[in-house]
């Protein structure tokens, strides 16, 4: 699927896939540099999320393991009340293991900021974050993101992992969707 595939519901590109790829190049690079003789464990947040970390696994020049999450919030209409249930548990132990928590958006933060607290009490050595989009609601909370592909406007963006109603996630490029697909 590609921008033509979309008509008139895409609205703007806002990162191409050229950009994305690029970017996601020079994230190995630094956790492969961060990480140069160390253990390392990707943590994956589902769905959103899958795009991003197999390519990032791809660009790593050193062996990391992979595990999944899934976890939601949940509120009234699109605002997270900050209760999380984990829906999909780690299967790893991650005691004593360095954590790289990979993710495709951060909009509040509020979910992730949960998730970090609840990593960290299980015991890792250590907990990072490395996320493809940061927008700037996520600057609110205090939460430190170490890796950051872009940083992106407040917008309704999909593609790339990101969706609207579980579809336009298979876009290999993050753009804007018409407003007139989720106004219905």
């Amino acid at each position: 699927m590609d921008a033509k595939d979309m008509g008139d519901a895409l609205e703007k590109v806002l990162v191409t896939e050229e950009q994305i790829e690029a970017r996601l190049k020079e994230l190995a690079a630094e956790i492969d540099a961060d990480y140069a003789g160390k253990d390392l464990l990707l943590v994956g947040v589902l769905k959103g999320a899958v795009m991003v970390m197999a390519d990032l696994a791809r660009g790593l020049s050193h062996a990391a393991e992979m595990d999944w999450m899934a976890v939601s919030s949940y509120g009234a209409g699109t605002t997270s009340s900050g209760v999380v249930r984990i829906l999909k548990d780690l299967e790893a132990d991650i005691s004593g293991r360095n954590v790289l928590i990979v993710e495709d958006v951060i909009d509040s933060g509020l979910t992730l900021s949960w998730l970090v607290g609840n990593l960290r009490s299980r015991g890792p050595s250590s907990v990072e974050v490395c996320t493809m989009v940061r927008k700037p609601l996520a600057f609110d909370v205090d939460l430190d993101v170490k890796y950051i592909g872009f940083d992106l406007p407040n917008e309704f963006i999909v593609g790339y992992g990101l969706d609207y109603a579980e579809k336009y996630r298979n876009l290999p490029f993050i753009g804007t969707l018409a407003p007139q697909v989720y106004e219905r």
